[in-house]
């Protein structure tokens, strides 16, 4: 599989810089004045200081499994232990979670775990595993 690129907005990039080596564990690639490029489990993310004169927009949630799921959001499939280690990473963290780690679609089709929260700048995170990545596009 080939990793995917994905630039988002962030409002200050040493809190950026901060959360996503610090608590995410993520390397740092090329960045400049405006931006930094982080390796996110082997993925390339850009955050871009946003303009303050630009509007933001919140988005809106979906519901999903008994959950209100943040849109837009983006995260990375991990596997299961990987998960679990990120989770503990992020509790310890005191992360605060928009929607805290779970498992959805328990005993169905598409069984996995999930978590949401927020970086420093607003963005949803969602990061999940599937008990069998074979599932991971189920229906």
């Amino acid at each position: 599989m080939q990793p995917f690129h994905l630039a988002f907005p962030v409002d200050d990039l040493e809190s950026t810089r901060r959360f996503y080596v610090d608590i995410l564990g993520c390397g740092v690639g090329r960045e400049a004045p405006a931006w930094i490029d982080f390796e996110l489990f082997g993925h390339q993310i850009s955050a871009h200081v946003r303009p303050r004169h630009s509007a933001t927009g919140d988005g809106f949630e979906n519901p999903v499994d008994g959950d209100e799921v943040p849109i837009p959001h983006f995260g990375v499939v991990l596997e299961w232990q990987d998960w679990h280690t990120l989770r503990d990473r992020l509790v310890a963290a005191e992360t605060s979670f928009v929607v805290g780690p779970r498992i959805r679609f328990e005993g169905q089709v598409g069984e996995q775990a999930t978590m949401f929260f927020r970086d420093p700048s607003g963005n949803h995170l969602e990061f999940k595993s599937f008990r069998d990545p074979r599932s991971l596009f189920a229906r």
